[in-house]
């Protein structure tokens, strides 16, 4: 999960943050390429890649730090701290300026006592290569952060102001999280030898506890090394979670103040909350695209996930990504698994061996023909009542019971070896595909696989505002088995264990991005299925062996697919495309058409 992204974010996103606070204005040693010298004077500034830090005390009066707020480019995120006098400064440009609500916090180094110790499945390092620059982007992307071009993180790989820390998977190589510092020395020559930490984000999916608390000791210790005083940031005022981790630190609350400029990325730290902050991520990420491109937006039931979209006659009703568009046919179509098997089976869409439950000798001969089954509810979503690697027919009969509990019809169907994949078609066109991974907890040879599981439900709860959480149900209890395990059982350090057969996301699976990968075949067998099926919204799972491989089984198609859970893939904006073509930029629409003709 995200500790405390940073201050730096994106419009319709909440992302804790992290970014500097106290200091004292003073000459000294600095680092020239990002001063600025404007009438005589050093005016600091540091471009971060995001945005640029504007330290206000070495500007000579407030009029000029609003004048250098007032350059700052278009989709960065500009941010001046140090401001001792905030109310007069936005007093200078109460249109366009606004106080940052966030509490500074610091940590004094000369007192902090640094914990050596290992991370049980990654380590903490310097971000070496445009690789980690891209992997630390997709990690911004995944909390609605501004991303950085990866040659800016190379070409400052030799910074003493500015430094990037990454923690890294031991065994995968995959970048789980990030933090940003900033040597206010080497940055303008400060007295008062402050540094400062900014964008510390983690992989809201990452199996690892503790990464963020592992990058912030590693900056702190970092600059301890080099003789600065303290190490200081901000934190959105509400973020509990962060502020509880920050003080466990050692840090304390000071008196400092960041101002920023009010726009589209910033609206909601100085309007308040809109109307889509009722709603669960999956119909907020939809309302957000929509208010940017002025379309009215009505809330129907905000529990429910619905609303009204009008712009320009046109009113349209959803809930989350089902829109009226989709006929009550194709949505029934669906709904019922065995009657989108059958229908897209006829358009030549490959589909595993499968069967209705209720007959006990065709069960067990069904089982013996392939082994391992899968056991579902014929109507139902997001994973209820699914049992997957059934092996033997006492296992069969307790799932079928178990799907019976969310649906009469219950289906047995052949399992496919292979990796989960989700397409997303939206006006019969591949907008986004991904990898989803079953849920898994990580032994550190102390806690029970019970306490490990609670724990990972909690950090997917946190990163998900509740969608994700991992059940601790008979499914659970019958997957631990298979690998010999139970719930009260302590796992050695390191070793890995899948906790759930499924890959649901709101059962704690994880999503994992393939869209520029996937391949043609796979692409064709989702856009074919949307066509017959008759969805202009749909999410497809297939079982596949690789999504860089042709091979693959349709297992459903899912007619209200969690957009969100695909960011950065524009998902939301081709939903909104589809609803209102005539909001669509015609410098898009024109690519659109072109690549369409081509």
């Amino acid at each position: 999960m995200v500790v405390d992204s940073t201050t730096q974010h994106r419009r319709g996103k909440r992302p804790n943050r992290a970014g500097p606070a106290a200091g004292a204005p003073g000459e000294g040693r600095f680092d020239q390429a990002v001063a600025v010298a404007t009438h005589g004077r050093a005016e600091a500034t540091l471009d971060c890649g995001w945005g640029r830090l504007l330290f206000s005390q070495t500007f000579e009066s407030a009029a000029e730090l609003v004048e250098g707020l007032r350059d700052e480019a278009v989709d960065r995120r500009d941010i001046a701290f140090y401001v001792s006098d905030p109310h007069v400064l936005i007093s200078l440009a109460p249109q366009e300026l606004f106080l940052d609500p966030s509490h500074t916090y610091r940590l004094d180094l000369d007192r902090y006592r640094g914990r050596q110790h290992a991370h049980p499945g990654f380590f903490v390092r310097r971000l070496g290569a445009e690789a980690d620059a891209e992997a630390v982007n997709r990690i911004y992307a995944l909390h609605g952060m501004v991303p950085v071009a990866p040659e800016f993180f190379w070409s400052r790989r030799d910074s003493r102001a500015l430094g990037v820390l990454v923690a890294e998977d031991s065994v995968s190589g995959e970048i789980l999280g990030t933090v940003m510092g900033v040597d206010h020395v080497h940055a303008f020559g400060d007295p008062s030898l402050g540094s400062s930490l900014w964008c510390l984000a983690a992989d809201p999916q990452s199996r690892h506890p503790g990464i963020g608390a592992a990058l912030v000791r590693h900056l702190a210790e970092h600059y301890r090394a080099r003789g600065c005083a303290y190490l200081d940031l901000s934190v959105m005022h509400d973020n509990e979670p962060a502020i509880a981790l920050y003080e466990r630190l050692g840090f304390r609350r000071v008196p400092v103040f960041a101002v920023k400029r009010k726009n589209s990325f910033n609206e909601r730290l100085y309007t308040g909350a809109g109307p889509g902050d009722e709603l669960n991520p999956y119909a907020r990420i939809v309302i957000d695209e929509a208010m940017r491109r002025g379309i009215r937006v009505e809330l129907i039931d905000a529990p429910g996930g619905m609303f009204r979209l009008s712009h320009g006659g046109r009113s349209v009703r959803c809930r989350e990504s089902l829109s009226e568009l989709t006929s009550a046919v194709a949505m029934s179509i669906c709904d019922d698994k065995a009657a989108a098997r059958r229908i897209v089976a006829g358009a030549g869409v490959q589909v595993p061996a499968q069967m209705p439950a209720g007959d006990a000798r065709r069960e067990r001969e069904f089982l013996e023909a392939h082994r391992r089954v899968v056991v579902k509810p014929s109507r139902g979503e997001q994973g209820r009542g699914i049992a997957v690697g059934i092996e033997t027919i006492d296992e069969l009969r307790a799932a079928v019971d178990r799907a019976r509990r969310v649906d009469e019809r219950v289906l047995i169907e052949e399992m496919v070896e292979g990796e989960d994949l989700r397409l997303v078609v939206i006006d019969y066109r591949l907008v986004a595909a991904a990898i989803r991974r079953r849920p898994e907890v990580v032994g550190d040879g102390r806690l029970s696989l019970r306490r490990l599981i609670e724990r990972q439900s909690r950090r997917r709860a946190a990163a998900t505002d509740g969608e994700s959480t991992i059940p601790i149900d008979a499914e659970t209890t019958r997957t631990l088995g298979l690998a010999g395990l139970g719930l009260d059982d302590v796992v050695e350090e390191g070793r890995v264990v899948t906790v759930r057969g499924t890959a649901n996301l709101h059962a704690g699976g994880t999503i994992h991005d393939v869209t520029d990968e996937v391949h043609p075949v796979l692409v064709g067998a989702a856009i074919r299925t949307a066509r017959v099926i008759g969805m202009p919204v749909v999410g497809v799972d297939l079982m596949v062996r690789s999504p860089r491989q042709p091979g693959y089984a349709f297992i459903e198609a899912n007619e209200r697919p969690g957009l969100a859970n695909h960011e950065p893939q524009p998902t939301a904006q081709r939903f909104i495309d589809l609803l209102f073509p005539q909001t669509v930029p015609a410098s898009a629409r024109r690519a659109t058409e072109s690549a369409r003709a081509g």
